[in-house]
């Protein structure tokens, strides 16, 4: 299948920045007495907004102050500048579809702030800055299909196609009816394929699924 556009997210994506945001998560949580592994904070968590972490860590018994977002985000940013790095493989990715002059973007449930961070220090910002689209800005998140509907019609796209690593930007994908792939860096991606996603563990991969 031919494409005129690739959509990425950014976090567990374009940069490897999960890991390190769940930790801090974790780790803020646990101040306000909800202890989770690290590995729970994934499975719960992985591809929400920050208000639905909250509203979600409030019903399981957290005792989060009003100005809480605020406070975990600037811990994370802050944990963030101290370096976070590409996901394997991007660099390469970039540089083909750069080659085949096939235009891509980056749509996350991320806010601008955040992006600036990870891909700032990666080399990356400005390949990106002026085709971002950030739930932030347009008022609502995946599993919304409007953040992957609204990057499709700044290209005039239509054939795009997704490459996603959450449960909930996968379903934004598929209710958009976008060809939707799924990166899994660790175990079989089981509940992304059923979900609707083609799973994928290697970035070296897609320039093959893309039949570039």
């Amino acid at each position: 299948m031919r494409h005129d556009l690739v959509i990425f997210d950014c976090d567990g994506v374009l940069v490897d920045s999960e890991p390190l945001s769940n930790r801090v998560l974790s780790d803020n949580l646990a101040r306000y007495g909800l202890n989770l592994t690290l590995e729970d904070t994934v499975s719960l968590f992985l591809g929400s907004t920050m208000t639905g972490v909250r509203d979600k860590a409030r019903a399981l018994g957290a005792h989060l102050p009003d100005d809480w977002v605020d406070q975990v985000y600037a811990e994370t940013y802050d944990r963030l500048r101290a370096g976070v790095p590409l996901v394997a493989g991007i660099s390469d990715l970039l540089a083909a579809l750069d080659a085949r002059a096939l235009p891509y973007c980056v749509a996350s449930n991320g806010s601008p702030d955040k992006m600036r961070i990870t891909l700032g220090q990666n080399g990356l910002w400005e390949r990106f800055r002026d085709r971002m689209f950030s739930a932030h800005v347009l008022g609502t998140a995946k599993p919304d299909p409007l953040l992957f509907q609204t990057a499709a019609a700044q290209f005039d796209a239509t054939s795009p196609v997704v490459i996603e690593d959450s449960p909930s930007g996968v379903t934004a994908a598929v209710r958009a009816g976008m060809r939707c792939l799924g990166y899994v860096a660790h175990g079989d991606g089981a509940n992304l394929r059923a979900l609707g996603a083609e799973v994928f563990h290697d970035m070296a991969e897609v320039p093959v699924l893309l039949a570039l």
